[in-house]
């Protein structure tokens, strides 16, 4: 019997089934490192990191901006249940360049009221949309 050499990627956002259909592989970052996923992977669970979600379909490769979620990784099917994920498309250049200057601002001036940690995470989302444009 054959390998299969695809598997099922469900990414399911808020407001819609972000992306359905049959892939060779997937990429993208937990808040364990940088994972690949072939079919016939191990179960597993992971949590997700902003950076570039990379599909790698039979004949072409797609990239998005996830920022933040949970996958279900199973040996024919990955499902990811994205918080915020955006095509290169839909992100707006300037807003995200206005959105890194803010959050590098309120970093280095570290005034007692800024929230760091709020400040850090659009920080990391500018600097994915950011990438994900290039």
């Amino acid at each position: 019997m054959a390998e299969d050499r695809n598997f099922i990627l469900r990414i399911i956002a808020p407001d819609r089934v972000f992306y359905e259909g049959k892939i060779d592989m997937v990429e993208f970052n937990t808040t364990e490192g940088e994972i690949g996923v072939l079919p016939g992977h191990i179960p597993l669970t992971v949590i997700i990191s902003p950076g570039i979600l990379n599909i790698h379909e039979t004949d072409k490769e797609k990239q998005a901006a996830l920022h933040a979620g949970f996958a279900e990784i199973l040996p024919h099917q990955v499902t990811i249940l994205a918080e915020i994920i955006e095509w290169p498309e839909e992100i707006d250049e300037k807003r995200a360049e206005a959105a890194l200057q803010r959050a590098q601002e309120r970093l280095n001036t570290r005034a007692p009221e800024t929230d760091v940690l709020r400040a850090e995470a659009s920080l990391k989302r500018a600097l994915t949309r950011i990438e994900a444009l290039k």
